[in-house]
């Protein structure tokens, strides 16, 4: 999934128009203009107003045939033409009024000028010029988000990438060392860049990014599809991914509910696999179709086996005290947690903990503050709990966006 927020040349040419129709009727209406110039200029705002761009032109040409102008009308005459020749659709004259605007301003208004000749050469799709104005307009000091909108389009236009990369990474770290959230724009432009350029890490990272400040089950959408190729994560935490993908909504596929209660299913999970499998008939996408049958026979599996797991589990339970390792009493404990005994899950994973000599001590801790937060009385500690998850298989990567799903 691209996510590209470079915005395209109709965005751009109105966004210019706007800046230099605003300029020009200011312009056309400045004191110490000659009536034999004014009136035509001010006809000319008039057809500008009324949309009738190249009557405007014929207008403002008819000032500039004036002769004997002062600096200050040929000014307001340049500004004038050049509103109304973008509008006409007559760049080259747009661009020659701009650049004898700019070699007269300063400060502020220079920078703005600028804007509008970079955007101008671009509309020609000439990206040597339109850089070059585009620097001016940054040296100068407009670095705004139309300025950015238009630097993006042009890094996209030329395929580079990693200049796009660059920049937009360099907003981002700015943002965050004083203390913002990043721009969800200057985020978007550098998690495309970074797709594009094949940095799956980076890419991975700035969704990470659009969650925790720009929650969009589009940016979820992309993240947890992403997610199971990144390097080193582990084929393990499937199931985790499918249970942030059904709480963020972003889980809607017949296939994809199927899989996730054969997941829980083979965990020893029943419970859980059946409240997927009612969910799913609830909604349609299970219990229609060609493969209605098989999805019943799943559906009755679980309430089968979610039956037999209540008779079950104390016995094992039993057994896992006994045991050296603290793995089985988690196992117990995470299956309680499914079947809606949150506390009586959390003891036992505490316990298997305590115990010690855990294959995997960290899942064993994602286990724990995930039971914690289903829990009125530990949420605030299992938010605790899921800070302190740590690994670089995937366990803390799942801690840290149920973190960022519940809002802490």
């Amino acid at each position: 999934m691209a996510l590209n927020s470079v915005g395209n040349m109709k965005t751009l040419r109105a966004l210019t128009i706007a800046l230099l129709a605003a300029g020009a009727f200011g312009a056309a209406s400045a004191q110490g203009v000659r009536a034999e110039v004014g009136k035509p200029l001010q006809q000319a705002s008039e057809f500008l107003k009324a949309g009738k761009a190249k009557e405007a032109l014929a207008k403002v040409r008819e000032a500039d045939a004036v002769g004997g102008k002062t600096p200050a009308e040929q000014l307001t005459i340049d500004r004038m033409k050049a509103a109304a020749a973008q509008r006409a659709g007559d760049l080259p004259t747009a661009i020659a009024a701009l650049e004898a605007i700019h070699g007269k301003a300063s400060g502020a208004e220079a920078g703005q000028v600028a804007e509008q000749l970079a955007s101008a050469y671009a509309q020609q799709k000439n990206n040597a010029k339109a850089n070059e104005w585009l620097s001016k307009a940054i040296a100068s000091g407009n670095n705004g988000a139309s300025v950015k909108q238009l630097q993006s389009y042009l890094q996209s236009s030329s395929g580079d990438y990693a200049a796009i990369a660059r920049d937009a990474g360099a907003a981002v770290a700015a943002a965050e060392q004083a203390g913002r959230r990043a721009e969800e724009s200057d985020l978007l432009r550098l998690a495309d860049a970074q797709q594009r350029t094949g940095n799956l890490n980076g890419y991975v990272a700035s969704l990470e990014k659009l969650l925790l400040h720009y929650p969009k089950k589009d940016y979820w959408s992309a993240y947890l599809s992403r997610l199971p190729r990144k390097p080193g994560f582990s084929e393990r935490f499937a199931l985790d991914v499918l249970r942030l993908r059904l709480a963020s909504g972003t889980l809607t596929k017949t296939e994809d509910f199927m899989e996730m209660a054969q997941l829980s299913m083979q965990a020893g999970l029943p419970s859980e696999a059946l409240r997927v499998a009612d969910q799913a008939y609830k909604a349609g996408v299970m219990g229609t179709g060609a493969e209605a049958g098989r999805h019943a026979r799943l559906r009755d599996l679980a309430t089968k086996e979610q039956g037999e797991a209540k008779t079950k589990l104390a016995g094992q339970a039993t057994e896992a005290e006994s045991f050296k390792e603290g793995d089985g009493l988690v196992k117990v404990g995470a299956a309680y947690v499914a079947l809606g005994e949150a506390d009586k899950g959390i003891e036992l994973i505490q316990k298997g903990l305590a115990k010690g000599n855990l294959k995997r001590p960290e899942d064993a801790k994602l286990r724990l503050g995930l039971a914690q937060l289903q829990s009125p009385k530990s949420k605030a500690a299992g938010v605790q709990t899921l800070r302190t998850v740590k690994g670089a298989d995937g366990s803390a990567e799942i801690a840290r966006l149920w973190l960022i799903l519940g809002g802490a």
